[in-house]
């Protein structure tokens, strides 16, 4: 398969970001999505994904649906798979008993503290939330079409989370790292992300002054040095150029914002 390349796509208000030709030769769908195109309102507004920032559950269902008939997937509502996530570095296997996770945000709780998950099931659609923080979306197309979702802030950057989610993807999936592709989605830039001089220190010595300098961080490249590290060659990973912070409205900005809501990244195995 040639280098994987992401694609914004509409319907109505409601906007995403995939890869079609993933779709058309594996089934396997991946969408990052904006925030425009839902039902909450305030500072929610308006497709909110996320259970835990204040917004209505009904809004947030509501939305969840949206975006999932918008896939051609309302058909595997009650099979999303969403996880309680603790900026750590746990990686989690969703099993048929997992499957379902925190679907609505009034009914099963999502798997708790776990900031990735790996899963081959069929329709079963995996999800993490995200403002600012960078979402890693890995996939296996064989021998096993096997996924994953990956909630990396700076503390799951730094813990190299990306990194062990695509070694975890490779051993369930039967396949080396380097051939497993890599989507990452809209995140805080290194312009507007400004940190203390420890935390800057502390990338820096991690991951060299091309990363965090005059007092920024630039976590996408962490992410992408990081799935390099793993295996996973720069030419197979796609996305992260897209800054959450501006321009304003089109994503969720916990850092512009403060309470807000979380656009997600979404993938399943069809």
């Amino acid at each position: 398969m040639p280098s994987p390349v992401l694609e914004r796509r509409t319907a109505g208000a409601l906007a995403w970001h995939t890869d079609l030709e993933l779709l058309e030769r594996h089934g396997i769908l991946v969408a990052f999505s904006e925030r425009t195109g839902g039902t909450s309102v305030g500072p929610w507004s308006s497709l909110n994904l996320a259970a835990h920032v204040g917004d209505d559950p009904t809004s947030v269902d509501a939305n969840r649906l949206r975006l999932l008939s918008a896939l051609g997937l309302e058909e595997t509502a009650e099979r999303l798979t969403c996880a309680e996530q603790v900026h750590g570095a746990r990686v989690t296997r969703v099993t048929p008993e997992r499957a379902g996770a925190g679907a609505s945000a009034r009914g099963r709780r999502p798997i708790p503290g776990t900031d990735a998950m790996i899963t081959a099931l069929p329709d079963t659609p995996l999800m993490m939330c995200f403002a600012d923080c960078v979402p890693v979306v890995l996939v296996a197309v064989r021998p096993v079409r096997t996924v994953a979702v990956a909630h990396a802030g700076w503390r799951g950057a730094l813990a190299g989370l990306p990194d062990s989610a695509a070694r975890a993807l490779a051993a369930a999936a039967g396949c080396p790292t380097s051939s497993l592709l890599a989507y990452v989605g809209p995140h805080i830039c290194r312009e507007c992300y400004e940190v203390g001089d420890e935390l800057a220190s502390q990338f820096a010595a991690a991951f060299g002054n091309i990363v965090a300098a005059q007092g920024r961080v630039d976590l996408g490249a962490v992410v992408s040095e990081g799935l390099r590290a793993a295996g996973v060659p720069t030419e197979r990973q796609a996305g992260g150029g897209t800054c959450t912070t501006h321009p304003a409205g089109r994503f969720f900005s916990y850092r512009a914002e403060g309470v807000t809501g979380r656009h997600g990244a979404l993938v399943v195995v069809l």
